[in-house]
């Protein structure tokens, strides 16, 4: 997974005066959990604008006066106002450990109901997922080439060997429904009149009395 640098300095002190005073000044305040103990840290405001402020995921490699962590984020409060950041939660990343990340999905391919006109239902954009740091994925593929009117694709058929799905095996990521405008594909079409035929027969055959 792709990692954003984040250069930042520690807090000496965390108490509410110093905290709006960073804020002031253009930082955002930071904690760094799952070390010995909680580490505080302060950095720009701007460099949290590729972490937070896209559709993808990243881990942080966190700066700090010499010393280098890696993380992911774990929480982040914005302003209800300005929606300017108040304050992150970061955890640290160790090699042995495993650590759990919602991941998005990427859709994969073109599917056959949907050029029918069938209606795509993307119901699960991003998947929670556990794994060690280095086999988080950037994106999950979920391929619809399959995908006909009505079809479905679960979480099981996007199982991979390097991390785990955490979800119930019967959600949904994404579905191919029915619309008004769905032109049933010719395959289909034989099927219903071969049903329709055998239906006929059925009933045009004597019954013994």
């Amino acid at each position: 997974m792709k990692s954003i640098t984040i250069t930042g300095s520690k807090r000496e002190s965390v108490g509410k005066v110093n905290t709006k005073a960073l804020r002031n000044a253009g930082k955002v305040p930071c904690v760094l959990y799952g070390g010995d103990k909680p580490f505080h840290f302060s950095a720009d405001e701007t460099s949290f604008k590729q972490l937070v402020y896209t559709g993808n995921v990243y881990t942080a490699t966190i700066e700090l006066e010499g010393t280098t962590y890696h993380a992911i984020l774990q929480d982040i409060q914005f302003h209800p106002v300005s929606d300017k950041i108040l304050h992150i939660d970061f955890y640290q990343l160790f090699d042995d450990k495993m650590v759990t990340m919602n991941i998005p999905v990427r859709l994969v391919g073109t599917s056959p109901g949907v050029i029918n006109g069938g209606s795509l239902r993307f119901a699960m954009r991003k998947l929670s997922v556990r794994a060690l740091p280095a086999d988080l994925p950037d994106f999950i593929n979920a391929d619809i080439s399959k995908l006909k009117i009505g079809m479905k694709l679960f979480v099981t058929e996007l199982e991979n060997e390097k991390f785990t799905i955490l979800h119930p095996d019967n959600t949904v990521v994404v579905q191919v429904r029915t619309a008004r405008s769905a032109i049933m594909p010719e395959d289909e079409e034989e099927e219903g009149e071969e049903g329709e035929e055998e239906g006929a027969t059925s009933e045009e055959a004597p019954t013994e009395e």
